[in-house]
């Protein structure tokens, strides 16, 4: 870090994404599960994954957030989407290839992309 303004720009960036993990009313919320299965599974790469695309597309009514063990462990890992007035969605087995994928279909074009769903993995 060599200037204040270079400090001002990392702080800017860091706020982005503590934004993006603040659910408010009526935003879409994201949760990836985030126990040890998840994590071993590849949880942490599909959040990551997650962040970055909704805050490239600068998506401001979707939060995403990190819970613990979801139940399913076989199935990490697992995301969750909560589209207020719709039942959840849970998406399995994710990579973070199939992350734009979900990010433009379901939350912005409000399709489930039912191929990547806990009932088409059963």
């Amino acid at each position: 870090m060599k200037s204040l303004a270079e400090l001002q720009a990392i702080r800017d960036r860091m706020q982005k994404q503590i934004d993006l993990r603040d659910a408010g009313d009526g935003r879409i919320r994201v949760v990836v599960g985030m126990a040890t299965c998840g994590i071993a599974a590849g949880a942490r790469p599909v959040l990551t994954a997650f962040l970055e695309e909704v805050q490239k597309r600068d998506l401001k009514n979707i939060s995403v957030a990190q819970t613990g063990c979801i139940g399913v462990c076989r199935l990490e890992p697992i995301v969750e989407v909560y589209v207020p007035g719709q039942e959840k969605v849970t998406y399995v087995r994710m990579t973070p290839e199939k992350v734009p994928g979900i990010v433009s279909e379901h939350l912005v074009n409000g399709r489930v992309v039912s191929e990547y769903t806990i009932g088409a993995a059963e």
